[in-house]
């Protein structure tokens, strides 16, 4: 048999993460192949190429290129470039990880050339359409040939929507994976002692979400809160390219930087980033995987939302919504112990990786995936192995 051809998309920092532990994994099967594509959604070393360093990832076979624009000019121009590279060069099988354009976009190119696409990280939902990424979900899943799932409610949104339940197939966290594979990096890293912060004695700080940062007075709102709660408990930033430009453009930045005991420093690998977060007393966070990373690891965290895809981090975990009103009581009640201690959801253990290999495997074994188009377009309709949601 021919190996199987897979392309694995990467776009954005949470995109190479997912994609990490995956890529190694399938690395190591005689039975594939892989091409690594990055579409270039980031650009910037900080935000791409140090993330590749971390994860020990090679660099791309295919880099995209596509870099900054709007949603429409991303979507089209990933969908532009990926139909030409599949079409120069045609893959058995496309996997797409969460929820960012460029996922929606392969889906897209995949579906349309009836190629099998994969999507990792299938099924949340924050019922939210404002935003970008849940309008990304919902296509994406709605025209995928196999979704795998990090947890029950994911299952239950997907079956709810009518997708056929052998698509489906309950993977776990890949994101916990990543943590694994770099747990001793992380560790070793030594960035909370080149900033001078000491475990438990300081609180991590993400933002970069427009509904928090692209207007000013939610940003102003959050600016104050966030020198209020850094008299109380010390604040390291790592700060999004986004929010910075924002800062600066609404006069907002020096408020922030020349606040006593809050950090801003620049955009972090995640390796470096990981062993702030592991030392934290809490976080502060408007981001998906910090949600589920500090799940993982019993650490407050406090989610700048009104809604969450993840919901499982509330009801399991040790994430609340909050907004920026409630984020002082908030902090209050954590440095004074009250806060729900968690627990890790079933699969979150490292092994998600080895479970997506072996679903493909299963579901080559029983329709094998052919590398020629008359097959591939046969294999795209037929109904996949049942899953296990």
């Amino acid at each position: 048999m021919q190996r199987l051809r897979i392309d694995l998309i990467a776009a954005a920092r949470p995109n190479f993460m997912k994609v990490a532990p995956l890529f190694h994994a399938l690395r190591e099967q005689s039975w594939c192949h892989l091409r690594l594509v990055h579409t270039g959604q980031h650009y910037d070393r900080n935000m791409s190429e140090a993330f590749f360093s971390d994860l020990k990832l090679p660099a791309p076979d295919l880099h995209l290129g596509v870099g900054s624009g709007s949603h429409a000019e991303q979507t089209a121009n990933v969908m532009l470039a990926y139909e030409g590279a599949c079409v120069a060069d045609r893959p058995d099988l496309i996997v797409v990880v969460g929820d960012v354009n460029a996922t929606l976009a392969c889906t897209l190119v995949g579906t349309k050339l009836c190629i099998p696409v994969a999507h990792l990280e299938a099924g949340l939902r924050s019922r939210d359409r404002r935003m970008p990424e849940e309008v990304n979900r919902l296509v994406t899943d709605a025209v995928a040939d196999i979704l795998w799932t990090p947890s029950p409610d994911a299952d239950a949104n997907l079956v709810a929507e009518g997708v056929p339940p052998e698509k489906i197939t309950r993977v776990g966290n890949i994101m916990i994976d990543s943590y694994e594979l770099m747990r001793e990096r992380i560790d070793a890293s030594g960035e909370r002692s080149r900033l001078g912060l000491e475990k438990g004695g300081y609180a991590v700080v993400t933002l970069h979400r427009p509904s928090n940062v692209d207007a000013p007075g939610p940003l102003n709102a959050l600016v104050s809160q966030l020198t209020d709660i850094a008299a109380r408990l010390p604040l390291v930033f790592p700060i999004h390219p986004r929010t910075r430009k924002n800062l600066e453009a609404f006069g907002l930045w020096p408020k922030l930087a020349e606040a006593p005991d809050l950090h801003v420093v620049e955009p972090l690998g995640y390796v470096d980033f990981m062993n702030l977060v592991c030392g934290a007393r809490l976080t502060i966070t408007d981001s998906g995987g910090v949600q589920e990373e500090t799940t993982y690891l019993g650490i407050p965290c406090l989610t700048l939302r009104t809604t969450t895809e993840r919901p499982i981090t509330l009801t399991e975990g040790t994430n609340r919504l909050v907004t920026a009103t409630e984020l002082v009581p908030a902090i209050d009640e954590i440095i004074a112990g009250h806060w729900p201690r968690g627990r890790k959801p079933q699969l979150w253990d490292g092994h998600t990786a080895a479970r997506v290999t072996a679903d493909i495997r299963r579901r080559l074994q029983i329709a094998p995936l052919a590398v020629n188009e008359e097959a591939v377009v046969s294999a795209s309709s037929s109904q996949h192995v049942p899953g296990n949601a």
